[in-house]
């Protein structure tokens, strides 16, 4: 199938996207003509955008359904991310999304009618050929995004025995946030094009401020630093999951609205704790460098760096959640001024002073509630949005973001409005389904 302009148009409006930015556009002309291209582009340029649409160039309609492109990511966040953006682009083409941390058996039954596009984690991928869910013959094209941070988490030996299984492959496309690369014989890529938009200018401005404190006061350098920042969405980076855990608790205690997301939480909490942070359930998300890659989130304003990651490379995909999409961000570094600060730390940073007295942020407007229905349940985000408005009686302006989930949904609503519609639904029919209505937790 071959996409004019008019139904690229039409994909663009559908993702709230005036028009493809420079890289996607070579992106999409390159890969017309070359089998294997190498994308290199940092974070939050719209890579996602930029291997997708030339995917669809390739993809055939079929009378019987088989594979025929599969994309591997390093995250299942990432994985997610992407499968949302194509099933966003209303294509006609069936996708599949596999990770770990939730039942096998549900893809088992997925895999039965098989999709044009399969997108999932190395691990779950391998794990689905060793039983043999899924058949490769016509799979032509394979996608590995971000794949050299796959390498870094160590799934080299799974991507190996999935690439092996392909025997009939003859696009190849690789994507990555940083330039400083080696591409692994197993990959099969010969003879390639790279396509480096690493050092493009962007039209975000991302502004990089550091604090320096003594190790004493730097918890309440961090409260007065959250503080500071106000109602807006910022992301709290730490090294270790459990001083994740630690800083949460101090916050929590305080007084501040957070969340939490690390590599230790089950799947349910981590899906949670970002859809209440992307649709402003809350405006702080304590997390690692997991959430450093992969997290498609436009609004977030301020990274802050509670502990230094250990390399610039981190350094950087961290600061790429901010400044995203033309906004403008900001990233504060927490310094000790006795200890050795990281190489990559320049001296055009600019070093500023908090002022003594700040007051705690104001409570988040919005909360998240829990509908136990969703896609398994024949229920849609037409069918919640209309029940809440008919029996909740909701203003559209008290309605927020919607998500629908297999077998859940999630609604953000004004916090005022909360006891009302819990009375008003739970307990009540969406279409044929009587479903609970409860805070999400």
């Amino acid at each position: 199938m071959s996409y004019n302009t008019n139904s690229i148009i039409k994909i663009l409006k559908l993702l709230n996207i005036d028009k493809l930015n420079d890289m996607q556009q070579v992106m999409l002309k390159t890969a017309h003509k070359n089998n294997d291209v190498v994308l290199l582009a940092p974070t939050g340029s719209g890579k996602t955008l930029g291997f997708l649409l030339p995917l669809l160039q390739k993809l055939k309609k079929k009378e019987k359904p088989f594979i025929q492109a599969l994309i591997l990511t390093p995250s299942r966040e990432l994985a997610i991310q992407i499968t949302n953006v194509f099933q966003t682009m209303q294509t006609g083409f069936k996708v599949t999304c596999c990770y770990g941390g939730h039942p096998i058996k549900i893809e088992l039954q997925t895999l039965i009618n098989p999709p044009a596009l399969l997108i999932g984690t190395p691990g779950r991928i391998a794990d689905h050929l060793r039983r043999n869910s899924f058949s490769t013959e016509h799979i032509h094209t394979l996608i590995l995004d971000e794949f050299d941070k796959s390498l870094e988490f160590g799934f080299a030996k799974e991507m190996s025995f999935i690439i092996y299984q392909l025997n009939n492959l003859n696009s190849r496309q690789l994507t990555s946030a940083t330039s400083s690369i080696d591409i692994p014989e197993f990959v099969g890529i010969t003879k390639s094009v790279k396509i480096d938009f690493i050092n493009q200018k962007r039209t975000e401005k991302l502004e990089i401020k550091a604090l320096v404190f003594s190790q004493e006061k730097k918890i309440e350098t961090l409260l007065k630093l959250v503080s500071y920042c106000g109602k807006d969405p910022t992301l709290i980076f730490c090294n270790q999951r459990n001083t994740v855990e630690e800083i949460s608790d101090i916050l929590y205690r305080k007084g501040f609205i957070i969340d939490i997301f690390h590599g230790g939480l089950e799947q349910k909490e981590r899906e949670i704790a970002l859809i209440k942070f992307k649709n402003g359930s809350i405006n702080i998300l304590i997390t690692t460098d997991l959430a450093s890659r992969g997290l498609d989130i436009s609004s977030i304003k301020n990274i802050i760096h509670y502990q230094l990651p250990h390399t610039e490379t981190e350094f950087i995909h961290r600061n790429g959640r901010t400044a995203r999409m033309n906004s403008d961000g900001t990233a504060y570094l927490i310094l000790d001024e006795d200890r050795h600060w990281r190489s990559y730390i320049t001296e055009d940073i600019e070093y500023i002073e908090l002022p003594e007295e700040i007051s705690l942020p104001k409570k988040p407007e919005w909360v998240t509630l829990y509908v136990s229905a969703g896609k398994k349940d024949k229920i849609n985000k037409f069918d919640i949005v209309g029940s809440f408005f008919k029996k909740g009686q909701l203003k559209k302006d008290e309605l927020g973001l919607v998500v629908v989930k297999d077998h859940a949904s999630f609604v953000a609503v004004k916090e005022n409005k909360v006891e009302g519609l819990i009375q008003c639904l739970n307990k009540q029919r969406i279409k044929k389904k009587k479903v609970i209505v409860e805070i999400a937790r």
